[in-house]
């Protein structure tokens, strides 16, 4: 892309996005423990490159554990939480962020009495030319 833009090529136009017009309530992924309030941010971003969204754990729920095939963040926006990465555990408070590496098996839960609300990001495949 840098040298498609090196040459002249203009970049796609910005997409915003209000988060009320892409939440709905579903089951997390990866074992549908409990509820969450999910917020497919860049679903509405056409030829995007990365996944960003953020999701509402309801009080018990889990993001089932995963083997991902990518690198991954959850970034604690408010509640507590505790991460697992292949057998280790931490707990996770507002402001801190778990930085998951490809291979890894992981998952998330919600602890304490408030919802856990996240932002999750990670690069999607390349697409084949």
């Amino acid at each position: 892309m840098t040298g498609m833009l090196a040459l002249g090529a203009a970049a796609p136009k910005m997409v915003v996005v209000d988060e009320r017009t892409v939440v709905r309530d579903e089951p997390p992924p990866h074992g549908a423990i409990g509820m969450s309030t999910a917020y497919r941010i860049s679903d509405a971003v056409p030829d995007r490159t990365m996944e960003f969204r953020k999701r509402i754990l309801h009080r018990g729920a889990a993001i089932g554990l995963h083997v991902i095939a990518h690198d991954e963040v959850y970034y604690v926006l408010s509640g507590t939480g505790e991460v697992m990465s292949d057998g280790e555990r931490k707990p996770l408070t507002p402001g801190m962020a778990a930085y998951l590496y490809t291979g890894a098996n992981v998952g998330i839960r919600q602890t304490g009495t408030t919802p856990l609300a996240l932002i999750i990001t990670y690069p999607l495949p390349a697409k084949a030319s």
